[in-house]
């Protein structure tokens, strides 16, 4: 099969396909004929900081396909079964190949409404989205939110989690994005490059403060963020907690919720690992229902992922991109 893996390390430029023996599902997984991968910044993550090159390794979270063999004890799942699901990252077999494996346990089966490109783009944003709003905020209808990146994968989602819960939502992007990040649902956009978020998000606040943060860019960010979150407010963090020594006790009472779908996948917790499920089971049938529509999606080919995961990295890409494997 074509797989693409890491030849040269630290170098997105270092992921090339080779041509690689069709592995096998062992007790308690399941084998998947790719249909579509989507690209996530874990990935050109892992190609630039891993320190050898490793030909058995697949890079891939995001993987939609139909299941072609399945091991010994799978009950829940048949040869045949349209699935998705996020790929664990101690999980080699991932989905930037032409199979993939993983346990039958980590799947959700796909309503037919929803075709593979969209599927393949949805686990690694779409479920880090609504863990976020729906599992960590739990908002209140008719509060308000403020999520950073509203053009980007976990943005894309979360907009429109957020509207869906009945929150009144700001986002912040770069001026080309800000007519589809308005069209995602988003009630106030700020373009970030010219515009001070924060000063923006006040304005639009009459200076109370947003009651939910989504902060998405890091902890420098995160630390601005708690400035504009009102009495009782709830951030929820992807990429880096608030300096904690910016944080005055008994001053607004606030909650920080961190998110880390991955760590659920290799934690070994069998709970952790049900709700993962659970999350994937109840996007796919919003996106079903039309409750939630898909980001902005760029379709490529396998061996053009490196090329796009430079874009990826340099923050070129809007909404999502997806390899599609086989038709």
């Amino acid at each position: 099969m074509k797989a693409l893996v890491i030849q040269e390390p630290k170098s997105i430029s270092g992921l090339r396909i080779i041509e690689k023996k069709i592995p096998e599902p062992q007790k308690g997984e399941i084998r998947i004929k790719v249909q579509a991968a989507g690209l996530n910044p874990s990935d050109f993550q892992y190609a630039l900081f891993n320190e050898v090159a490793n030909e058995e390794r697949v890079l891939g979270i995001d993987v939609c396909g139909v299941v072609d063999k399945i091991g010994n004890d799978v009950n829940n799942i048949n040869v045949g079964d349209r699935v998705y699901y996020l790929r664990s990252l101690d999980n080699i077999h991932g989905g930037f190949a032409e199979y993939a494996i993983t346990p039958a346990n980590l799947v959700s089966i796909l309503p037919k409404e929803i075709p593979s490109h969209i599927a393949g783009v949805v686990p690694g944003a779409g479920f880090t989205a609504y863990q976020a709003i729906m599992q960590k905020l739990r908002p209140v209808p008719g509060k308000t939110i403020l999520i950073h990146g509203g053009a980007g994968g976990v943005g894309s989602f979360a907009i429109q989690f957020a509207k869906f819960a009945g929150l009144t939502v700001i986002s912040s992007c770069l001026s080309k994005d800000v007519d589809y990040v308005r069209s995602l649902g988003a009630d106030k956009v700020i373009d970030f490059t010219t515009n001070d978020v924060h000063e923006e998000t006040m304005k639009y606040t009459n200076q109370r403060g947003v009651d939910y943060i989504l902060s998405t860019i890091g902890s420098d960010i995160a630390t601005k963020d708690l400035d504009v979150l009102a009495i009782g407010g709830e951030i929820a963090v992807t990429a880096g907690f608030p300096k904690f020594d910016k944080i005055k006790f008994y001053e607004k009472g606030l909650s920080i919720h961190e998110l880390a779908l991955g760590l659920a996948l290799t934690s070994g917790d069998s709970q952790a690992e049900k709700n993962i499920k659970k999350i994937g089971d109840e996007v796919a049938e919003l996106i079903a229902n039309n409750k939630i529509k898909p980001p902005k999606i760029t379709k490529i080919k396998l061996e053009e992922v490196p090329m796009y995961l430079e874009k990826l990295k340099n923050g070129e890409i809007t909404g999502k991109v997806v390899a599609e494997v086989y038709n």
